[in-house]
């Protein structure tokens, strides 16, 4: 008896672990790996398989034991596609209407968490279906139940969960942000919190000694906010032309890294021992990517600008530039194992890059072979396999020794 209820603990504790949500296992683009390529054959390692039946869309992929995961636009209405490990389709899923204007296109990628999946449409709706067979289960509509208000180009949020709790930004006068129940879509707390409209963030939740923090990027400032009650501890000006500001921000040691586009660039703040308020530790208008995210790895930022073209790698502590290259830039970039995975957006081409600590060597590279529209969707890395999504195109190569 012991031993078989050993057995079903270890079962269940894996079976918790089974999440994929936006840019990795802590919303960093680092991925952990081990037994991954360490140079590519000269073509690009091998494509496994590719699915060219996906609408317009700028979604990752969410990766679980149980499949694939991604959103796509046709007709107007939003889907999600799940597909088996072999790409093939078990089944499509609509969700509601989605971001068919300027752009156009599904924008979330997915969160599976077991056997539910959420996400959050570029019109304010959230939902969780079953990962299994795309039921739905249940759905909130910010914008006719609640008070969201839509942005130039769509609401564009990958969530972000803790537990049994989802957040998430609609930007209401009074449904500003929101905590939900994520078994039965109650929601826990709704915050009034600063007025502000949603800045395309999505959320990144810092688990501090005394408190948890959720921290995004709002239409005109960083906000800092009280998990557990939404209030607003603390907010920092910044913004840009278009209040576009969708790079995840970067946590470590008590010090705060946020980066915007269209030449604003970065600044590192300092977090208050119990994350009530921010002091300006520097700043640096590169790199400023609008759309590629950037990565921290050994107290080094690597990221792609936007106004500031370029590829750029800063000191953490004092924002000092330390690699400024015009190579493969502006991209999005991940990391496992000490490189960066790299996908431009011109010519649409993934590269394996060395970052030495005054330049950048590119070990390998390919061009992405299918789909049309930018190169916008963020690489994944999940058991040994790349994923790369252009467009209604999903291509999964073969990265293990």
């Amino acid at each position: 008896m012991i031993t078989i209820i050993i057995l079903v603990n270890l079962g269940l504790t894996a079976y918790s672990q089974d999440v994929s949500q936006w840019r990795g296992p802590d919303r960093t683009g680092e991925y952990k790996e081990s037994g991954l390529l360490k140079k590519w054959p000269e073509a690009g390692p091998r494509m496994i398989w590719h699915f060219d039946g996906l609408g317009e869309g700028y979604g990752s992929a969410a990766v679980t034991s149980a499949g694939v995961f991604i959103t796509g636009l046709e007709n107007g209405k939003g889907y999600v596609y799940a597909l088996d490990h072999q790409g093939k389709l078990r089944w499509k899923k609509e969700y509601g209407k989605e971001w068919a204007e300027s752009h156009s296109g599904a924008r979330a990628t997915p969160l599976v968490i077991n056997d539910k999946l959420y996400l959050f449409s570029a019109y304010g709706k959230l939902v969780c279906m079953s990962s299994q067979d795309g039921k739905m289960l249940w759905a909130i509509d910010f914008m006719g139940q609640y008070d969201a208000r839509n942005l130039q180009w769509g609401i564009n949020e990958n969530l972000a969960f803790d537990g049994n709790t989802i957040y998430c930004v609609p930007g209401g006068r009074d449904a500003n942000i929101v905590a939900v129940d994520r078994h039965s879509g109650k929601i826990i707390w709704k915050s009034k919190g600063s007025g502000e409209k949603s800045g395309y963030c999505s959320p990144l939740l810092i688990n501090l000694p005394g408190r948890k923090l959720l921290v995004t990027h709002m239409e005109r400032s960083i906000h800092g906010i009280d998990a557990a009650t939404g209030n607003v501890l603390w907010k920092y000006g910044m913004v840009n032309q278009y209040s576009i500001h969708p790079n995840v921000p970067a946590y470590r040691n008590g010090y705060l890294y946020c980066t915007i586009g269209y030449g604003v660039g970065g600044v590192m703040l300092k977090l208050s021992e119990d994350g009530s308020s921010v002091t300006e530790v520097w700043k640096n208008k590169a790199p400023d990517p609008k759309t590629g995210g950037f990565v921290v790895l050994n107290d080094k930022i690597y990221g792609t600008g936007d106004f500031n073209r370029g590829f750029y790698s800063l000191d953490w502590k004092t924002g000092k530039v330390l690699i400024n290259t015009n190579q493969l830039c502006p991209a999005n970039i991940i990391t496992n194992d000490g490189l960066l995975y790299v996908y431009a957006e011109r010519p649409g081409q993934v590269a394996l890059i060395e970052p030495l600590p005054d330049r950048l060597n590119v070990i390998s590279s390919f061009k992405v072979p299918f789909g049309t529209g930018p190169h916008w969707a963020h690489l994944v890395i999940k058991d040994k396999r790349l994923y790369v999504r252009h467009g209604s195109s999903l291509m999964v190569y073969d990265i293990a020794e």
